[in-house]
């Protein structure tokens, strides 16, 4: 993490693609919290993911689709696009897709910072996945 203040633009390519199968592009990060920017194409659909140890709030700047949240007996779907904004608390699972002709994309903030490739786990989804393996 850095020791003073940083300046970052958005990296025209992915730094990683997740284990659901969104493009990340890793913005910065301070000791107690990272910030990405999160693209899933037009028209598809993630894999259905939980977290180990990280909570995440996310706020969706393009694209219109839809994320399915289940948290012990919570359960619900919910309309996303630019202007929203969800929480994704520790063990949450997870899937989102894209509909119409653009990507879907959210910016987030993951607390504590993410810690690897590992915190992320696949589950059982609400839909199909169109990307990942």
């Amino acid at each position: 993490m850095a020791e003073g203040f940083e300046t970052k633009r958005l990296p025209a390519e992915p730094t990683v693609v997740a284990l659901d199968g969104s493009d990340v592009r890793v913005l910065l990060g301070l000791s107690r919290g990272t910030f990405a920017h999160f693209e899933l194409p037009a028209g598809a659909a993630s894999r259905a993911v939980a977290h180990h140890t990280v909570e995440e709030i996310w706020y969706f700047v393009a694209g219109r689709g839809e994320i399915w949240r289940q948290l012990d007996e919570q359960e619900e779907v919910v309309a996303v696009g630019a202007g929203v904004c969800i929480t994704i608390p520790v063990g949450t699972r997870f899937q989102y897709r894209a509909v119409g002709t653009e990507p879907l994309a959210a910016i987030g903030v993951t607390m504590p910072p993410w810690p690897g490739p590992d915190e992320a786990y696949e589950v059982p989804g609400k839909w199909p996945a169109t990307v990942g393996d």
